[in-house]
């Protein structure tokens, strides 16, 4: 991917913790570990793509856009993302991270996108990190049709078994109201955990409301 990140990121400091793995600080005590600059780089990512979303398609439903966003932000979109600007090479790891493969490891790349676009926000502000995912996600990216967002249900079993969690299952927890307007509570469930609680006037209805709360938790 042809993009300069001192562009958008000018400590040094900053991108040397948004590219240091845990297991490196076990071995050279006294640095410092790019978790932090993780949470926040997934704040604002989430923020840019809701918004931009938001914005570029002023009329389609929440759950559109949440589907859309999911598969945006997917591990595997990222740690693919991460891989292309070169941050596989630059992590620094421990020997035994490096030897079990770290630097392929999606999750640990995904992270590291993350973390970078937190330290893109410290050192340059809101600012600078759309710009930077303005290009890491153009609108032809943000919209297009393959990438066609999937319905909540269709989307939390995508990333649920690409994730290695299994396969969604949804239970009545509870009905209640007349016949002639009941309404259903379901929870999905995940590697044995509910993960999500929807209620509605059918079971599809409820079913999609609970894979959404599903999709937000985690998937956010």
């Amino acid at each position: 991917m042809n993009l300069n990140l001192s562009d958008f990121l000018k400590s040094q400091e900053l991108l040397t913790e948004a590219l240091t793995h845990r297991s490196f600080c076990n071995e050279h005590p006294g640095t410092v570990h790019n978790e932090r600059l993780e949470f926040l780089g997934d704040s604002v990512l989430s923020l840019i793509i809701s918004d931009r979303l938001f914005r570029k398609l002023p009329v389609s439903p929440e759950g559109e856009l949440t589907s859309r966003r999911s598969y945006l932000v997917q591990t595997a979109t990222l740690a693919q993302k991460s891989a292309e600007l070169g941050f596989d090479k630059l992590l620094r790891l421990s020997r035994g991270e490096e030897e079990s493969g770290g630097r392929t490891n999606s999750g640990l790349l995904a992270n590291t996108f993350e973390a970078v676009l937190g330290a893109i926000f410290i050192d340059s502000g809101i600012s600078a990190c759309y710009r930077f995912l303005n290009l890491i996600f153009p609108d032809s990216i943000l919209l297009s049709e393959e990438i066609k967002a999937k319905d909540p249900k269709s989307l939390l079993q995508e990333l649920s078994q690409a994730k290695g969690l299994g396969t969604p299952t949804y239970r009545i927890t509870e009905t209640s109201g007349p016949d002639h307007a009941k309404q259903f509570t379901i929870s999905v469930d995940i590697n044995g955990q509910s993960r999500g609680t929807g209620t509605g006037a059918s079971k599809q209805k409820a079913e999609t409301q609970a894979a959404k709360v599903a999709l937000a938790a985690l998937f956010p």
